[in-house]
């Protein structure tokens, strides 16, 4: 049996478990929490300082304008008698990029390398007085004690990736995977396969962008792919029951989340207009546009599981 939990980011902050603004997670991994608690945010952003050497890789750089991540920054690498070799950034959000600058201006002496995946659908965020430097998908970093793949995972952002962290077989997982809520994807298709593909790497720990360190990978992630299967199954279901009849993303909730709450209409639309879509790029589903509304239906005959 699965004991996985997740806590709804919204509105339960008080209810997430503490986290300490700087904390040794293992010998070559230190964890500085970005003090940007918020609903999406839970605690704040996770920042990662790696390796055992007097130069480390820091992953994501939190908010921008926030003095007490600064401070606690610069304290954790006093502290450490060490520096930072380069920068990676997982995805483009404000609370991971956002930082850079501040880091930039008050903390490094020089400049260093600031790396990340392009975004193709607009510009990436401005980092001034830091640029970017563009990677490619399995990119190596190294430093001292420490060796991290970077993996395109689409699906929170378009070019979000994880790091895989070869000596602890750990991955940094951003945004697409977070430690005590459920993660929020631009696109589900491309989001389950990027479960999948962490799932295959069998990671004994996850450190998340968001929440607590995953300590039981493996089930958590297998528990959350089933739990979007069975939602997936429940609107085919759904469509089915319909016939011919296209239905909109509201008709398909109505039947879906019976007895939902007023003000959560909003966020199961949302969710299941994602697993519409993708069902549509699995030629499951049909979607027309009538008078600017979304309208499903099932194929007949198509590609569906039922």
């Amino acid at each position: 049996m699965c004991h996985v939990t997740f806590k709804m980011a919204v509105s339960s902050l008080s209810k997430l478990t503490p986290i300490l603004n700087i904390e040794k997670l293992t010998e070559r991994v230190i964890r500085v929490l970005g003090c940007n608690p918020g609903d999406f945010r839970l605690q704040g952003t996770n920042t990662y300082l790696v390796g055992s050497g007097k130069r480390k890789i820091l992953i994501d750089t939190g908010d921008p304008q926030k003095p007490d991540y600064i401070n606690n920054l610069r304290q954790t690498l006093q502290e450490n008698s060490c520096g930072i070799q380069e920068i990676v950034l997982t995805h483009w959000h404000a609370d991971h990029v956002g930082g850079v600058p501040d880091i930039t201006r008050d903390i490094l002496s020089e400049p260093v390398k600031v790396s990340k995946f392009k975004r193709l659908s607009s510009p990436d965020e401005d980092i001034s007085p830091a640029s970017y430097s563009f990677i490619e998908d399995n990119h190596i970093f190294k430093t001292d004690g420490a060796t991290l793949r970077a993996i395109l995972t689409p699906g929170h952002t378009e070019e979000h990736m994880v790091l895989h962290l070869e000596e602890e077989n750990a991955v940094f997982a951003g945004d697409c995977i977070l430690g005590e809520s459920t993660a929020v994807f631009d696109d589900l298709h491309s989001y389950m396969q990027t479960l999948q593909k962490i799932l295959d790497l069998k990671p004994k720990v996850i450190y998340p962008g968001h929440g607590i360190v995953i300590q039981n990978p493996v089930e958590f992630i297998t528990y959350y792919i089933k739990h979007r299967h069975e939602r997936e199954a429940q609107i085919l279901e759904v469509l089915k029951s319909s016939g011919n009849t296209y239905m909109s993303t509201l008709q398909v909730v109505e039947q879906v989340y019976k007895g939902l709450a007023p003000g959560l209409i909003g966020g199961a639309c949302k969710n299941a207009s994602h697993n519409l879509k993708k069902l549509v790029k699995e030629e499951k589903v049909e979607c027309k546009d009538e008078n600017g509304e979304e309208l499903w239906s099932l194929i007949q005959g198509g590609k569906s599981n039922l």
